[in-house]
């Protein structure tokens, strides 16, 4: 069962119904000095569980709690892929990976030439569809990048400043957050004095290794566990938070609050392991929900009333959500929802994604990457592993290619089970057709002929 309530009241569906209605008058045309600003918290690899209004047993996140209390928060939101590169573009996209062909972190070959130019063929996927940026730049918005950032130089994303020249992960875009919040404040300054309505994406690398938190966290942290590495990633948690109350309160003391609108989810999940500093294998490239599942947030003061909700979200809903709100139309192609169309969001009961090697094998067909795809029906999730051979991936734990190359169809019961413990698979036949059925509706793997080497 969905359930949707008020922060801290239980007031029921019809509360969201009536947030929908009021958000009726965001498809009136605007000007585009009359347009709300849009900032997007981003954050990288980070659990569902990892915030104190998720209920978190030691974990201390009070900027971004405040943020839910004034947001309508979907609890139960996902990513369609479990690795940073894909489930980036497709934020930024609003499709899926097999839509936009951005299926994995790197390109094949190794570094060198032959890295670069495999790179320069995920560029030019992302040029070759709309994103939200480049739709918001055509409407009158300046557009600014920070932090994580895959696909070449800012511009290619439609963005109008940025940081990232276009290494790999986003170069000097990774000083956001961790150094320095004040490119943001600048761009918003510089906005201000054109008058012009202004988008901002921070994506900083946090709490994402290398955990090099103040060392003031790691102590305080260190009291609430006997691994380091768990005290370092918590303490990471809070310094993240700390920077969006950084940014949340520039806004407030620019007067901002009101005409902006503020979007948080999480890119990937996390599970730290408590003897290494690096994460366990069922969370990062997994089909499972400790890297798929994220918070979704959406503040708009006086247009959207903060509530609780359980309805099933998906990161893929932002851009037609965030272009409805403003007066535009999302592209058809465009498979997600508006997430302040409420009773639409009511009504639907099922997201997919697929998760993906983190090194391309093909970077033309999606499918030659594919691991497993994986849907959610209500309470019921289905994984479904690739068919075929496994190809082999260094950058990957061995762990997760063992468990793909078993071919097991995987089923669970997630308000039961929300550790995905239990394969429920054999005891269900009859669901696991079911949902099989509405998986293969959404996408069926297909092999088209290689292009590799070759631009989209």
């Amino acid at each position: 069962m969905t359930r949707c309530y008020s922060f801290g009241w239980f007031r029921g569906c019809w509360l969201l119904y009536a947030v929908g209605v009021l958000l009726g008058m965001a498809s009136w045309p605007l000007a585009a000095a009359d347009r709300p600003n849009i900032v997007m918290i981003i954050s990288d690899d980070q659990a569902w569980g990892d915030y104190g209004f998720m209920k978190h047993s030691h974990l201390q996140t009070p900027h971004l709690d405040r943020l839910a209390s004034e947001s309508l928060v979907y609890r139960r939101g996902y990513v369609p892929s479990s690795l940073c590169c894909p489930s980036l573009a497709s934020i930024i996209t609003g499709l899926y990976p097999h839509q936009h062909k951005i299926t994995g972190n790197d390109p094949p070959g190794g570094m060198g030439p032959q890295f670069a130019a495999g790179r320069e063929i995920m560029n030019r996927h992302m040029e070759a569809v709309p994103t939200l940026p480049r739709r918001l730049q055509q409407l009158g918005y300046v557009c600014l990048q920070t932090g994580k950032w895959w696909q070449g130089d800012f511009r290619r994303g439609g963005f109008t400043h940025g940081m990232t020249k276009g290494q790999r992960h986003g170069d000097d875009g990774l000083a956001i957050g961790r150094k320095t919040l004040q490119p943001i404040f600048d761009f918003i300054a510089e906005a201000r004095k054109e008058n012009k309505p202004f988008f901002a994406w921070y994506a900083p690398m946090m709490p994402h290794t290398p955990h090099t938190p103040p060392q003031r966290l790691v102590e305080k942290y260190q009291t609430k566990t006997d691994s380091p590495h768990i005290a370092k990633y918590w303490a990471m948690v809070e310094w993240f938070d700390e920077t969006c109350g950084a940014l949340l309160e520039h806004l407030r003391e620019q007067k901002l609050e009101a005409n902006t609108i503020v979007v948080y989810l999480t890119d990937n999940g996390w599970i730290q392991q408590a003897d290494a500093a690096g994460f366990d294998w069922k969370s990062k490239t997994s089909p499972y929900d400790a890297w798929l599942r994220t918070p979704i947030m959406i503040r708009w003061p006086g247009k959207v009333k903060p509530a609780m909700c359980d309805h099933l979200a998906s990161s893929i809903d932002l851009m037609p959500t965030l272009l409805k709100a403003i007066g535009a139309h999302p592209p058809a192609s465009m498979p997600g929802l508006d997430l302040l169309d409420l009773p639409a969001i009511a009504r639907r009961n099922t997201v997919f994604g697929s998760c993906y090697l983190h090194t391309s094998v093909d970077l033309n067909d999606p499918a030659k990457n594919l691991l497993w795809r994986w849907c959610i029906v209500g309470k019921w999730k289905l994984i479904v592993p690739r068919e075929g051979e496994v190809p082999d991936d260094t950058h990957m734990r061995p762990m997760v290619l063992a468990h793909a190359r078993q071919k097991k169809i995987e089923l669970y019961d997630l308000e039961a089970d929300p550790q995905e413990t239990t394969n429920l698979a054999d005891q269900h036949p009859e669901q696991v057709a079911e949902l099989r059925r509405k998986l293969d509706t959404w996408w069926k793997p297909t092999h088209q002929p290689s292009r590799q080497g070759q631009t989209p």
